[in-house]
């Protein structure tokens, strides 16, 4: 007895430090609730409908996951157990509604809601990342063509300002010292930048500093908005379909508060799920919290406190914050266009002046007499 458990306990281990290893993409997951929901709600046996998927999944990671599931469930175990051995790749929020469906004998339906809205949550992020490409391309090209004119193509005219008598601008003089800098000592720079990410990346796993800097972004024009709308609609959504799903209220913020990424929300939440346990309402904390949640969100939340709807009221709030998103984002290169070519000409303008102002001098000069 004492062996099997020696073994059961490796194994356990075994399985938390295979699951940092195996990442299942957002959508394989949404299909795999999806298509889970529809046998289980055909009158499929689960142990059938985890073999067919198996089968019909293209990640390798879920085909390893649902081999072990399939393993465990048909030695008695709960698909939630199971999984909850890969809470690396599922989080809390995905277990624990199957482990409700499962309990209270909906399977089915929980999982129709978690696939409904997973997918409302990829598409939210889809279009968050979707609206950052065209502001990353326009700065990675602008940083892009300086540093080509500076690494490759200044050198080559360098020579002939070394011949000219005249004194060089203070820009031309600058660019010289930026373009020794990087051919001379290139290796070192890219040592020395490797070397501040990294740093930044090991300071920013402080909680005192990371919570200093996403409050910081909080405060940003536009680009804060966004942030509250998306911490915001994901927060609607998961607490409104833990809260559907069967889940109690403080388990349910709990869940919610480990899934937000934003560390400024997740302390918040937490905060708010002490509340509650202490038997306080959620609208007068959200009250208190002003610049965190918009007087319509608190209004909302305690209209459906009043009301006995709270996990509908959270749906709609999701989907209003949802919209919010949507409609800067749409906004946001039309924003941003001006900046962004502002500072395309400020810099590829520097290069520029730097490189003609002494040749201009040196044309103007020319049959003067000395």
């Amino acid at each position: 007895m004492e062996k099997k458990r020696q073994v059961n306990f490796l194994r356990n281990v075994l399985d938390s430090i295979n699951s940092l290893f195996n990442r299942v993409p957002l959508q394989e997951q949404v299909a795999f609730a999806r298509h889970l929901a529809v046998m289980t709600k055909a009158g499929l046996p689960l142990l059938e409908s985890l073999r067919m998927l198996q089968k019909e999944t293209r990640s390798k990671s879920l085909k390893k996951i649902l081999d072990r599931a399939i393993s465990d469930v048909s030695n008695g175990q709960f698909l939630s157990a199971s999984l909850e051995k890969y809470k690396n790749v599922f989080g809390d929020l995905f277990i624990n509604i199957i482990r409700v469906g499962e309990s209270a004998g909906i399977l089915a339906e929980n999982l129709g809601y978690l696939a409904d809205e997973l997918k409302k949550k990829q598409e939210l992020k889809r279009k968050v990342v979707g609206a950052m490409i065209y502001p990353a391309v326009i700065v990675v090209a602008t940083f892009g063509i300086t540093g080509l004119l500076t690494v490759f193509i200044f050198p080559k005219i360098l020579p002939v300002f070394k011949t000219l008598r005249i004194e060089l601008p203070a820009t031309t003089k600058i660019l010289i010292t930026i373009s020794n800098v990087l051919t001379e000592q290139g290796p070192l720079v890219l040592l020395i930048a490797v070397g501040a990410i990294i740093a930044l990346w090991l300071v920013m796993k402080i909680k005192v500093v990371r919570h200093f800097v996403n409050l910081a972004m909080l405060r940003l024009p536009v680009f804060g908005k966004i942030i509250k709308d998306v911490n915001l609609a994901n927060f609607s959504r998961t607490l409104g379909l833990t809260l559907k799903s069967g889940v109690r209220v403080v388990e349910a913020i709990n869940i919610t508060a480990e899934s937000l990424k934003n560390p400024v929300y997740r302390r918040e939440f937490f905060k708010v799920a002490e509340a509650v346990r202490k038997g306080e309402a959620l609208a007068p904390f959200f009250a208190k919290k002003r610049f965190l949640f918009p007087g319509i969100l608190t209004q909302m939340v305690s209209v459906g406190e009043a009301a006995g709807n709270l996990s509908e009221t959270l749906l709609y709030l999701a989907d209003f914050h949802e919209s919010e998103v949507n409609e800067v984002t749409k906004n946001l290169s039309n924003v941003l266009e001006p900046i962004l070519m502002v500072l395309m000409g400020v810099v590829v303008g520097f290069v520029a002046i730097s490189i003609i102002t002494p040749i201009y001098e040196v044309t103007q000069n020319i049959g003067q007499p000395r």
